[in-house]
């Protein structure tokens, strides 16, 4: 079963400084037909103007994940950590019994586009904990590189309290990608930039998303080029 999300379709909300695409039901979007996908709670698709962003704010309970697509984040936490991501970086923290944190643009004048996701964490009353890690943006062509996982890397794959791996690829144009799917797992795939194909008979294009479960094989096409993200879920 392949359930496709077109971007469009998604939710949307504009404060001006902020500009977000929900992928799932948050804050005040509420659709329960995306409620959560395995222990996939959120998505959000954030453009973040020059000089703006999130002051100190708490969370418990989650697995978070950033991936900026474009620009200089800055995080700030009850830690005590301080850390800059831009792409090429991952950031993760656990919230596990409770932090504080801020997000911010650090730039003057170039606007920050990012991916943050949650997942439910496969434990409670983790000590909280963060972590910046780097992949090889260079190497993301015809191959699924793991950003993070359950099976981290030090420095290299992120370390996420939950049975999971998130993947970055750059197919080229006209190249199969193939992706085994384990029976009774799930797979979530995100279209960064660009189209895919999948299987042959379902078409992605930028910002479309796929929630995939019981087909044991995927084969994804781009016929131009494109960039995705690839979730592997219990």
């Amino acid at each position: 079963m392949i359930n496709i999300q077109r971007a469009g379709e998604r939710y949307s909300t504009d404060h001006g400084w902020l500009k977000s695409n929900f992928s799932f039901s948050f804050a005040d979007y509420y659709d329960p037909n995306y409620l959560q996908f395995g222990p996939m709670r959120v998505l959000n698709d954030d453009s973040i103007a020059a000089s703006e962003g999130f002051g100190m704010h708490p969370h418990r309970e989650m697995e978070i994940v950033t991936i900026v697509l474009k620009g200089l984040l800055e995080h700030q936490d009850s830690l005590g950590n301080r850390a800059q991501t831009s792409w090429g970086g991952i950031q993760r923290m656990s919230a596990g019994t409770g932090l504080f944190h801020s997000e911010y643009n650090i730039s003057e004048t170039e606007q920050l586009d990012l991916l943050q996701m949650w997942f439910v964490p496969n434990e409670r009353g983790v000590t909280p904990s963060y972590e910046t890690t780097e992949f090889d943006k260079d190497g993301l062509a015809d191959r699924l590189v793991p950003v993070a996982s359950s099976s981290a890397v030090e420095g290299k794959v992120a370390h996420v309290n939950q049975d999971m791996t998130i993947y970055l690829s750059d197919p080229s144009a006209g190249k199969p990608l193939t992706f085994n799917q384990p029976a009774g797992r799930k797979a979530f795939l995100f279209v960064l930039e660009g189209e895919v194909n999948v299987n042959g008979e379902t078409n992605l294009e930028r910002r479309d998303a796929a929630r995939i479960e019981d087909v044991p094989e995927l084969t994804i096409v781009s016929p131009n080029g494109a960039r995705i993200l690839l979730i592997d879920l219990p």
